[in-house]
Formats: C-alpha cells, sequence, structure tokens
C-alpha cells in the first residue's frame, strides 16, 4: 500500500506495526488533499490518476470521500453528504472524478453546489492541440477560457408564474465581475499571455452583461501591458470555433463560459484531454471536464488524461509545479511516442492502443522525460489572488414600479388590459406602458404581436419623487380590488441618477 492512500484503508490493523510507522513519516508535510471517485468511469480514471501521482511522488495525501449517485440515492438532494463537507472543508483541495446526476426535478448539480458553497468563483479551462499526435483541426490553438464561477443564470433561481410562463433570473453583480476580470487579467501577467478577451451580449442585456463589460474596461486600464478586447458573445463563439488561434485568455459570464469551453475543448482534439480547476480565496476544486460516461463505465477503456491535466493543475496550485511538470511533461511524451486510448487512437499516428490502466502505465514510465516534439510545459508555483475593491457609496431612489400580472380576459387584448388598468390605478399615478414577453403592447402596441397570459405593467409617478413603498403598496392592493392577479412586482430605481432598469420600446 502506498503511504498516501492510508486514508482509503478500512483500519490499520492489517497493515504491520512498521509498514504504519513508515507510512506516517512518509506523510509527514503533505498537503492533505480530499479525493472523490465518483461515478460511470469516475473511479477507473481517478485510480489511473492516483498510480501516476504516488509514482511522481507527488507530495499529498489522500482523504476519501463518497459523492455522486449513491448519495443522491440516500436523500442528499445535493449529492454530498454532511461528513462529506466536513473533510471538503478542512482540507481546501478536491480533486473530483465525474458524477451522475439523477434525472427529474428535486436534485441539485453537485458541482454547482460546490463552487457556490466554497466560493470557487473562477473556473480555469485550458484548451490546446497537441496535433499532429491527436487529430485536430486547430493545430496551433493554445488558449485559456477564464469562466465566472457562481452568478449569471447558474444562480437557478426559477419560477413559474402563469400557466404559459416561466422565468429565470439573471443574477450578476459588481463585486463577482471584477473578481473573475481581474483574475483573468492576473493570468495573463503570470503566465506571459498577451490579449484577454471578453464576451458579452451587453448589445441585448444592457444592464447585466452591460455591467460586465463596464468592468472588464474599467479593470482593463490598469493592465497597459495587456491588450485588452471585447466581441459579442455569438460572433466570438463562431470565431472561436472557427479561428480558435485569434484568442489567448477568453473571459466571460458563466453560461457563455460553460459553452465556450466546450467548444474549444472539442476542437482542440478531445474533450477527454481537458482538465478543468475551479479556484477561490480559500478552496479550490479539479476536475475533468468531461461526464461520468456510464455506457464505457467498468470496461478499462477510458482515457484518464482529463483528469490527469486537472491534477497537474492541483499541484500547482498547492506549489508542487516541478511534480506537476515531471507528470505533464511524461503524459506529453506520451501522446507523442503513439500510446493511446481508443477516443484518440487513429492507425495513421498511434502506434498503440491501450486502455486505462496501461495508458498510466505508460505515463509513469515516462516519468523525468520531456516531449521532443511538442512544447515542454514550465510552471510557476503558487495561486492567483485578487480582491474587489470597496463598494461605492450610490443614492438609490424609487421612482416607478413594474407590476407582472396573471391575465387572459377578453381573447388577451391588450387594449382591454390597458383600459382596465387606467380605471384602476389612484390619483397620482400613470400606467406608462404594457408589455408582453418583453415587446410593448400598450398604449399602440401592433396587432400582428402573439401574446401569453403574462404581463408587464409599468407604473410611475405623476409627480412624487422619490417614490414611498407606501404608494406602491396602495398601488397594489387597487389592482387587486379590481380583480387582476398581481404575481411579481419589479422596484425601478435609480442610482446617483443613472437609470437601473431597462426601457420599454418607445418609452
Amino acid at each position: 500500500m502506498s503511504a498516501v492512500h492510508l486514508s482509503q484503508a478500512s483500519g490499520s490493523a492489517a497493515i504491520p506495526a512498521k509498514q504504519q510507522i513508515a507510512d506516517s513519516t512518509h506523510l509527514q508535510g503533505r498537503v492533505p488533499v480530499t479525493v472523490a471517485y465518483g461515478d460511470g468511469i469516475g473511479p477507473e480514471i481517478m485510480e489511473a490518476v492516483l498510480r501516476v501521482l504516488d509514482a511522481a511522488d507527488a507530495p499529498v495525501r489522500y482523504d476519501v470521500i463518497e459523492i455522486g449517485e449513491k448519495c443522491y440515492s440516500q436523500g442528499h438532494t445535493s449529492g454530498i453528504a454532511p461528513e462529506a463537507w466536513e473533510v471538503i472543508r478542512r482540507n481546501r483541495v478536491l480533486l473530483k472524478a465525474p458524477i451522475t446526476t439523477p434525472q427529474g426535478s428535486g436534485y441539485k448539480s453537485l458541482n454547482v453546489t460546490i463552487r457556490k458553497a466554497l466560493n470557487l468563483f473562477a473556473n480555469v479551462r485550458p484548451a490546446k492541440a497537441y496535433a499532429p499526435f491527436v487529430a485536430s483541426p486547430h493545430p496551433d490553438m493554445n488558449l485559456v477560457i477564464i469562466r465566472e464561477n457562481e452568478e449569471d443564470l447558474y444562480a437557478g433561481i426559477e419560477h413559474q408564474q402563469t400557466p404559459e410562463v416561466v422565468q429565470v433570473l439573471k443574477l450578476v453583480t459588481r463585486p463577482g465581475c471584477e473578481r473573475i476580470v481581474r483574475y483573468a487579467f492576473e493570468y495573463a501577467r503570470t503566465y506571459g499571455r498577451r490579449i484577454v478577451t471578453c464576451m458579452t451580449k451587453d448589445n441585448i442585456m444592457k444592464l447585466t452583461d452591460g455591467l460586465f463589460h463596464r468592468v472588464f474596461d474599467e479593470v482593463a486600464a490598469e493592465y497597459p501591458d495587456i491588450v485588452a478586447e471585447h466581441q459579442i458573445i455569438d460572433i466570438g463563439a463562431a470565431r472561436l470555433a472557427g479561428q480558435p488561434n485569434q484568442f489567448d485568455v477568453i473571459v466571460t459570464l458563466n453560461l457563455y463560459g460553460d459553452i465556450l469551453s466546450d467548444i474549444a475543448a472539442h476542437i482542440s482534439g478531445s474533450v477527454g484531454l481537458a482538465g478543468s480547476a475551479n479556484i477561490g480565496s480559500e478552496a479550490a476544486m479539479f476536475e475533468a471536464v468531461h461526464g461520468s460516461a456510464p455506457d464505457i463505465a467498468g470496461r478499462g477503456i477510458a482515457n484518464p488524461s482529463g483528469l490527469l491535466v486537472a491534477a497537474t493543475q492541483m499541484l500547482v496550485h498547492i506549489g508542487a509545479a516541478g511534480t506537476a511538470e515531471r507528470i505533464k511533461n511524461a503524459w506529453l511524451r506520451t501522446l507523442e511516442d503513439g500510446i493511446h486510448t481508443a477516443d484518440i487512437y487513429r492507425p495513421s499516428v498511434s502506434a498503440l492502443q491501450v486502455g486505462t490502466h496501461d495508458f498510466a502505465a505508460a505515463v509513469i514510465a515516462r516519468l523525468g522525460q520531456e516531449p521532443r516534439h511538442l512544447t515542454p510545459v514550465h510552471y510557476r508555483a503558487g495561486g492567483i489572488h485578487v480582491v474587489p475593491a470597496p463598494a461605492a457609496q450610490t443614492t438609490k431612489e424609487l421612482v416607478g414600479v413594474d407590476v407582472f400580472l396573471d391575465w387572459e380576459d377578453a381573447g388577451r387584448n391588450p387594449n382591454v388590459l390597458g383600459a382596465t388598468l387606467e380605471s384602476a390605478i389612484p390619483e397620482g399615478w400613470s400606467l406608462k406602458m404594457v408589455t408582453n414577453r418583453g415587446v410593448k403592447v400598450y398604449p399602440d402596441g401592433l396587432p400582428e404581436t402573439f401574446c401569453t397570459d403574462h404581463w408587464r405593467c409599468r407604473f410611475v409617478p405623476r409627480n412624487e419623487r422619490p417614490l414611498s413603498f407606501d404608494k406602491v403598496l396602495a398601488l397594489l392592493g387597487t389592482l387587486h380590488a379590481a380583480g387582476l392577479d398581481v404575481i411579481k412586482t419589479e422596484h425601478l430605481y435609480t442610482f446617483d441618477g443613472r437609470r437601473g432598469y431597462s426601457l420599454g420600446q418607445g418609452e
């Protein structure tokens, strides 16, 4: 038994006393790492990766936890038991194999839960081609996607508000934007990258994505040595797929980053080669990009490369850059020598098709060697630390309210709804507009516009500024008394006189 695997043993009684003493001595000074074997192919690839780490004498010891399917089946809706949380929080470093989230409602994404609970705000996913040894249409691509990891639509706040309409809240914060943007520039500076590209959809989502873009411009001004550019996400994604050599470091919001990362991993040659680091100020999680692949589980053919690459990211993070270099260079040499698993095997290039176990053995046999054609890696030890600026003091004023209704009387005629509202509202209020799915339908709407049962009605005071909350409550009471079904309200604010809400068409 390797010393670093002591925590996997069911007990120490079966280990000879001399061996226990030797193992205990060997573990001194090693960094405790939480290990989760996961589901599907997870146990196979984790075993292979730990064999490589042991052979390289990585300065770590393992505390093994169980997460995933078994925990879900035991009633833990997030896939993690309380005792596992204790180990994760104590060690602060998690190496996690893929897990399977059960289909259906009531189950939370384990990855999202861990990232948000531990404040792992930065997701770092390198995407590099290893051509000609691994087929790629873009043999020179070498980029990194840095994705905000906690906010955006992944907040997972959803509601059904009417029989026809559901909503999800897109939450974007200034501190969240600043942390991830500053992390991207610090990463670029640390690793000699020249360009940081921000991708948003702020031509449509002017407040949420607009905030991300605005913070990007502010932070970029502090890094004159790095080229900063912005692209709209749709054309940016197309350019990434077609011309990835244009990019160096990409920083973006959560959902966009998730999609871009898989695009980049795929066109680099194989999703199976990609690792992912989730970094926070107090903890970190490292994992493969790919899923648990239950269709090939237990067959011994899975490629452990993605998790192995993630493990090298972990070693750099804990200060073991030299060990990370030895492992990554041995892995590159293995690819060069044509020792390939089935997912990347090509008869014209590969020398030997191997399974999970033998691929790990090939990497171990090459420890201490460097690639001859691919560029050897050289890492800097240590993490990147960023601190958002203190929040600025602002003057916030309530200037109106959007009231959302569930309404479908009179054939969903917006003019009938508008007239009903005009007659119901108390003195001192004006009905500014009514929209349906974001399109203004009253006043002066178009008859061709399709309407659902979900209506946004914007009310503003005729004279009073700032508006008192009591007046809003009185308005809502009047609408309720008129038989209207109020399902939600959004207050309209200004911040230092700047509008904090989107305008309606024609407003």
